[in-house]
């Protein structure tokens, strides 16, 4: 397989009150397979891992790779629509929020995510 090549490592982009994100180049969308994840490692962080997913629509979302619920590996579940479910108990979670959904409760940080000429981009915060 070929590695890609990311033209830009980061992106700056202004948010309407004054903030500034930064986005940093995590793969080509193409490298995520489609209903998969790829895992972005955080050595030494106590937040650990971000799963980031690819949707069947070619959307990409980004939420801590640990569930809610007893912190299975998300990015090892199954992507239907703009959810994933936890690999160890079926819990649904929403890509977007990182929110469990209905009975279920509790909540993975999300991350946001910016698709540019086929980068994924996640402000890692």
């Amino acid at each position: 397989m070929t590695a890609s090549v990311i033209a830009s490592p980061r992106i700056v982009v202004a948010e309407p009150d004054a903030t500034e994100v930064v986005f940093t180049a995590i793969c080509a969308l193409a490298d995520i397979p489609s209903l998969g994840a790829r895992i972005v490692e955080r050595p030494g962080h106590p937040e650990g891992r971000i799963a980031v997913f690819r949707t069947a629509d070619d959307r990409a979302f980004a939420v801590r790779d640990r569930c809610p619920h007893q912190g299975g590996p998300l990015s090892q579940g199954i992507v239907f629509g703009e959810r994933v479910a936890c690999p160890l108990h079926n819990w649904s979670i929403e890509l977007a929020t990182g929110c469990a959904t209905a009975p279920d409760e509790g909540c993975t940080q999300s991350f946001p995510v910016r698709v540019e000429r086929g980068v994924v981009y996640v402000a890692l915060g």
